[in-house]
């Protein structure tokens, strides 16, 4: 056995000469532009039980501002 023989550690199945041609990463831009992750206070989790409370709250607070900024913007 030689001394690469000895360090090689990948299993038998696999097919060495498939794996050299893979890029690292080629795929990370793509999953991170659909991945929006936002850690939450504790109080602020104690009351938003899920991720569909916390976007039914933010919604809302959404159409609150929206409503605010064309009220102001008619002068009523």
């Amino acid at each position: 056995m030689d001394k690469d023989t000895a360090n090689d550690e990948l299993r038998p199945e696999y097919d060495e000469t498939l794996l050299k041609s893979g890029v690292r990463g080629k795929y990370a831009d793509r999953y991170a532009s659909g991945t929006n992750l936002v850690c939450l206070a504790p109080d602020v989790s104690e009351v938003f039980p899920n991720d569909e409370a916390v976007n039914e709250a933010l919604r809302f607070v959404m159409r609150v501002v929206d409503d605010a900024s064309r009220l102001t913007k008619s002068g009523g």
